[in-house]
């Protein structure tokens, strides 16, 4: 596996344990479900983020800035549904992550 393909493979369960939580919204452990794909999703873009700022980083510069670009929408939608929570405000954190894991396998 590549390290694209890992990336994208935790990206997709991200999404997914982001997406059954959505799905099964009135179910009884719901919150603990929720706070357990919340902090698998920050930890995976807390790395990203560490590793994007690093200065010997390969990546082109417009890319990494859209990255951490949308890892600043990905924080502050995951802050809103933490304060906040609603089924319909995990869309956008799951579309952040199944695009992003597309883009690294290619798929766009």
């Amino acid at each position: 596996m590549t390290d694209q393909e890992f990336e994208a493979s935790v990206l997709t369960k991200g999404a997914m344990m982001l997406k059954r939580c959505q799905d099964n919204w009135d179910d009884p452990g719901r919150e603990k479900g929720l706070s357990e794909a919340l902090a698998y999703n920050q930890k995976i873009w807390t790395i990203f983020q560490a590793a994007l700022v690093q200065s010997d980083s390969p990546m082109p510069e417009m890319l990494k800035k859209n990255i951490l670009s949308l890892s600043v929408l990905f924080d502050k939608q995951a802050f809103e549904v933490m304060s906040d929570p609603a089924p319909q405000k995990l869309t956008l954190l799951i579309n952040i992550n199944l695009n992003i894991a597309a883009g690294l396998r290619g798929n766009r």
